[in-house]
């Protein structure tokens, strides 16, 4: 089971904010899971990692 951590760094993700270096670790893991794909300096959702948010009801705000 993720940690809210790494929810929170896949709504980052998702949102395409951008994250300070102490969270390389988290990410690297959430890449090693198969929730994030790294494509050159992009870091995007897969699959696995959008159902994940989806079914938390996290992610993108209408607001």
């Amino acid at each position: 089971m993720l940690k809210d951590e790494e929810i929170a760094v896949l709504c980052d993700i998702q949102q395409s904010i951008a994250f300070a270096e102490d969270k390389q670790g988290q990410i690297a893991k959430l890449i090693i899971d198969g929730y994030v794909l790294k494509d050159g300096d992009i870091y995007e959702l897969t699959p696995k990692g959008e159902k994940i948010l989806e079914d938390r009801g996290a992610g993108l705000n209408d607001g």
